[in-house]
């Protein structure tokens, strides 16, 4: 069972055919309407003989009628062929209608049975309040039902809605490891399963965020560092390679400004904004003459951020034009069937070791071998690069070149209502 209200509805469902189960066995143990007759008659036999014949004293009859009534415990009345009233032993009943049969008729008091003795008198029979509780029997069968039926599906729900409770309570204190686990397939588990998201979530942005911002502190303290020189060495003297560094290390504090900015928006960002058709391979061709490279393919309309797709190409670009040791830059666009386009840009650079491949996509990571300075980037932009393919349902990969160098490959989808 999938759906929590299914669990209630199957339940409530028990729980009815539990009492009528109950109810049924009750019935089954109450005599049929035969066997009530034939008893009915056999009591009416028993009480004439019992009691005085029609030609005794009326003392002598309510002598007996006392007697009985107090031996079985009800109200009797004995009223003659005619209605007449008799005798009675615990209150008066009123005398069967004419046209009256044996058998259990209702009364404002109470149930009344009314039996025709051989001799032809009425002896009418009330209990003594016990059907009062008839009603009350019955509700405490349901009440039990219920209370039996209920308690397991209600007391599991619960259970687990406590323990996803205590994990919110810690994920809110702080421990951002809190976890809570899944146990079944219905919405209760689908909760907790959303809960872990959740967390999982929220705890990796935060560390990405802490990381983040202690790298950023890292990377803006070069450029400050050496804008600080600059300007104490331009109050000696008048450098012209001075004015040129300091416009470079601005330069390099506007890319890091603007990099973070962008990372933020991107993690904050819940769905793809301003999204139009762009041609992948427009788009490399216009920024590949910025950087003399070669690009070749063939066109592949996506469904997409145009700027942020701008940007992702840039940065490969840029990434192959500073290590690619001078040599040319190739960038080529595929489209992959009707479900994606294919965008790769190599170099001839010195490679990524395996073990590094995934890592260079971490914020501010740089390979081994690799240092800080002017031209040397500021850590963010092929992680830039992989948030803006995922964002466009398309993941970014480091691979080797054969021959030497480096290629990324990066995947986008493709809206198929756009394809040519």
């Amino acid at each position: 069972m999938r759906r929590l209200y299914l669990h209630i509805y199957i339940a409530f469902i028990g729980i009815l055919i539990l009492f009528g189960v109950l109810v049924s066995v009750a019935w089954l143990l109450t005599p049929p309407n035969q066997d009530r007759e034939r008893l009915l008659r056999g009591m009416a036999s028993i009480f004439g003989d019992l009691l005085p014949a029609p030609q005794r004293p009326a003392a002598e009859l309510d002598a007996a009628l006392e007697r009985l009534a107090g031996q079985i415990g009800v109200d009797l009345s004995i009223h003659a062929p005619d209605g007449t009233l008799l005798a009675s032993a615990g209150g008066p009943l009123p005398p069967p209608r004419p046209e009256q049969m044996q058998g259990t008729r209702t009364r404002a008091h109470g149930p009344t049975s009314v039996l025709q003795l051989p001799d032809g008198r009425w002896l009418s029979a009330q209990r003594l309040h016990r059907h009062r509780f008839r009603w009350l029997g019955a509700l405490a069968l349901l009440a039990i039902a219920v209370a039996v039926g209920a308690y397991p599906l209600a007391r599991r729900i619960t259970r687990r809605l406590e323990r996803l409770q205590v994990s919110v309570d810690q994920l809110g204190s702080g421990d951002l490891a809190a976890r809570v686990d899944v146990e079944g397939h219905d919405e209760v588990a689908n909760l907790a399963r959303s809960f872990n998201h959740a967390a999982e979530r929220i705890e990796r942005l935060v560390d990405s965020q802490r990381s983040m911002l202690a790298s950023a502190s890292h990377e803006l303290r070069s450029p400050l560092t050496r804008i600080r020189m600059a300007i104490e060495l331009l109050a000696a003297e008048n450098r012209p390679e001075l004015h040129e560094r300091i416009a470079k290390d601005i330069a390099e504090l506007d890319e890091l400004i603007d990099e973070l900015l962008l990372a933020s928006r991107l993690e904050a960002m819940s769905e793809l904004e301003g999204s139009e058709s762009v041609d992948v391979l427009g788009l490399a061709a216009e920024e590949g003459a910025r950087v003399d490279a070669s690009v070749s393919g063939s066109p592949v309309p996506i469904v997409g951020n145009s700027r942020l797709l701008r940007r992702m190409v840039r940065n490969l670009l840029e990434n192959a034009l500073r290590h690619g040791d001078g040599a040319s830059i190739q960038a080529t666009v595929e489209a992959l069937g009707r479900s994606g386009a294919k965008l790769t840009v190599c170099d001839r650079g010195p490679g990524v070791p395996e073990e590094e491949r995934e890592r260079i996509f971490e914020p501010f990571y740089r390979p081994a071998g690799t240092y800080e300075g002017i031209d040397r980037g500021v850590g963010l932009g092929l992680s830039l690069v992989r948030q803006i393919a995922r964002r466009h349902d398309g993941e970014a990969h480091c691979l080797p070149r054969e021959g030497g160098g480096t290629c990324f490959e990066i995947r986008l989808r493709c809206d198929s209502g756009t394809r040519q």
